[in-house]
């Protein structure tokens, strides 16, 4: 029996003028997310991406995974295709492939969808046919329209008919590729791979950034970086990631710059080296994985003295989560057991004993002023290493 599968268009479906632009653009990501999967052709209409299967070695059970992380749809349903686009052949199709769940139920319901309305029959005649086909082969069901085990989806569409359980709930959001680009500050701990998957579930393209400060953090703590981009890239498509060398800016900080001001001070240099890294990427923000309150450089006073240093927009997709909000969606896509492992980043590097929780702009920029970064800044952005990651 021949299956496709039906993608279902989320946000994009409130979309005016532009919305021919989002279809385009996630019938792209659907193809790239398939690469692998087996050979496939990608339609759509009415609202609904088309996933055909064009030999016998394409994996429909990848395929489903691969789609359930493709941003800008709402739901996906693996569906059986009806030899002919006629009510017997429904009648035909439903009992036989849906047979092994309406087997193990009880209770059963049919629900119909003519989009195609010069269909000869409308849905409620649908329904009570399919549905009387479904008894006549299973007689131990009984028909329950408010609570049944199984419900069996007829979809009567311009391009044939097609038979399905519930459908599998999608990512949501709108397709990468259709928000613009931004760089994300990446660290190996919980918090900035879920800033960036959430931007990329809002249609941002990421490039990442990555502060190492060798023989303080291991190799390990870099590869560890890598990993999570590796799971992050399921959902938001490859990501160039930038390494930037900055052991030497923490040493002259950690030496020239008063302690308590560590922290801020830290920032505001990755801000700036992370947003000339951006404009060399055509990159038109900053994502950071900052959460109000959460530790002593993301108070609203530090925050202040970061942003200073900023002349981009600076994306705060966590600034109003708790911990475990962030937790928990960390969870959902497969970061957290990688983000707890042992090996530190840059950010605990000669971390301050007290930090300024309410530092004054003022003296930030002063004691940064007369450190002198510029001309490591400089140095730094000269030796950046690159990796291309993806899932």
């Amino acid at each position: 029996m021949k299956e496709i599968l039906l993608l279902k268009d989320g946000e994009i479906v409130l979309k005016g003028l532009n919305r021919r632009q989002f279809e385009d653009v996630l019938k792209r990501n659907v193809k790239i997310a398939l690469k692998g999967a087996g050979k496939f052709e990608i339609t759509s209409a009415q609202s609904t991406v088309y996933v055909k299967p064009l030999d016998d070695d394409a994996d429909l059970d990848e395929a489903c995974d691969r789609v359930s992380r493709v941003f800008g749809l709402a739901s996906f349903s693996r569906a059986a295709v009806c030899p002919e686009k006629t009510l017997e052949s429904v009648c035909e199709t439903a009992p036989e492939y849906l047979a092994k769940q309406l087997k193990a139920a009880k209770t059963f319901k049919v629900e119909a969808k003519r989009s195609d309305k010069k269909f000869p029959y409308k849905s409620p005649e649908i329904c009570r046919e399919a549905g009387g086909a479904i008894l006549g082969k299973f007689p131990h069901l009984s028909v329950d329209v408010h609570n049944p085990d199984v419900t069996v989806f007829v979809e009567i569409r311009d391009f044939g008919a097609y038979i399905h359980t519930e459908a599998e709930r999608g990512a949501g959001g709108i397709p990468v590729g259709t928000g613009g680009k931004a760089l994300v500050l990446i660290s190996g701990g919980i918090d900035s791979p879920v800033a960036a998957y959430m931007m990329a579930k809002r249609g941002i393209k990421l490039t990442a950034v990555h502060f190492a400060s060798p023989p303080y953090t291991s190799p390990r703590a870099e590869e560890k970086v890598v990993r999570l981009l590796e799971k992050v890239s399921r959902y938001s498509g490859p990501v160039k990631m930038y390494t930037v060398p900055f052991t030497k800016l923490q040493e002259k900080l950690r030496d020239d710059c008063p302690e308590e001001l560590f922290t801020v001070i830290m920032r505001r240099l990755m801000i700036q080296i992370s947003e000339r890294i951006a404009a060399d990427n055509d990159c038109a923000a900053l994502i950071t994985g900052e959460s109000l309150g959460q530790v002593a450089s993301q108070t609203i006073g530090a925050l202040r003295c970061t942003d200073e240093a900023a002349n981009m927009l600076v994306f705060r997709p966590l600034i109003g989560m708790d911990k475990q909000e962030i937790i928990d969606i960390s969870y959902k896509i497969d970061t957290y057991e990688t983000s707890i492992e042992p090996y530190e980043d840059c950010c605990t590097v000669f971390t301050p004993k007290h930090p300024r929780t309410k530092p004054v702009l003022k003296y930030v920029k002063q004691a940064q002023e007369q450190a002198g970064f510029e001309e490591l800044i400089n140095e730094a952005l000269q030796n950046l290493k690159t990796t291309y990651i993806s899932y």
